[in-house]
């Protein structure tokens, strides 16, 4: 009797475990804040810009997150988003911040930002797919 209680209490944990490992349906989004804060130490690694120039790199993030939620909002509010009207705001978006940015970065950093930085702050997608190897098949 106690080996089936242990067993049924290891197999209640282990189920909870691979649920939460899996989002255990608590997703939240993260604030504008949160986002910004990896790529605030990123580029301050990166360039030690000093405080003016940080603090002015930090706002075009911040309000580019802002305004990317509050597009993502409204698309939503009218049902099941497009998404090429999706993918046509994210690029205005990500368009609108780059421009800002050359203002405040040399040359120079904004290649850096755009090469090396830029990519490294991309959400990583774990191989979803089953079966068959390599990776699909990415835009060209």
């Amino acid at each position: 009797m106690k080996k089936q209680i242990l067993l049924a209490a290891v197999a209640a944990l282990f189920s909870f475990t691979a649920v939460q490992a899996q989002g255990g349906g608590n997703f939240q989004r993260r604030t504008p804040e949160e986002r910004l804060k990896p790529i605030h130490e990123k580029i301050d690694s990166a360039f030690k810009l000093d405080a003016d120039k940080m603090k002015k790199v930090d706002d075009i993030f911040l309000n580019s997150f802002k305004e990317w939620d509050k597009t993502m909002e409204d698309m939503r509010a009218g049902g099941q988003p497009d998404r090429e009207a999706m993918m046509a705001a994210r690029q205005k978006n990500t368009d609108d911040r780059d421009a800002k940015l050359k203002e405040v970065l040399t040359a120079d950093q904004y290649k850096t930002w755009k090469d090396q930085i830029e990519p490294a702050t991309r959400p990583q997608r774990g191989n979803r797919g089953g079966g068959g190897g390599g990776g699909g098949g990415g835009q060209q």
